[in-house]
C-alpha cells in the first residue's frame, strides 16, 4: 500500500493497522481449518490420542484448506494486480 500522502506518524498508524488486521485474518483462517478439520477427522474419543486414521486425516485436510488458502490469495493478488494497472491508464 502506498501510504507516501500521509505524514510519518500517520504511516506507522496506518501499517500497525493493517498489520493488526493481518495477524486477525490469521488467526481466523487458522481457527477456522482446526475446527473444520477436527470435526471432519476426530470421531473417536475412548482415547487421547489420534488414532493413525484420524491423524493422515487431519493431515490431508489441513494442507488441502492451506493450499486453497494459498490459491485464493494468490488469484487475489492477480486481480488486484490488474485492477491497480487498469487504474493507472
Amino acid at each position: 500500500m502506498d501510504f507516501s500522502q500521509y505524514s510519518p506518524a500517520e504511516q506507522a498508524q496506518l501499517q500497525r493497522v493493517f498489520e493488526k488486521k493481518q495477524m486477525t485474518d490469521f488467526i481466523k483462517m487458522y481457527s477456522g481449518i482446526v475446527e473444520k478439520c477436527f470435526t471432519s477427522c476426530c470421531n473417536d474419543f475412548t482415547s487421547k490420542s489420534l488414532t493413525s486414521k484420524e491423524d493422515a486425516c487431519i493431515a490431508n485436510c489441513a494442507d488441502k484448506l492451506l493450499k486453497h488458502a494459498e490459491r485464493v490469495g494468490s488469484r487475489f493478488a492477480e486481480q488486484n494486480a490488474e485492477a491497480m494497472k487498469d487504474a493507472q491508464r
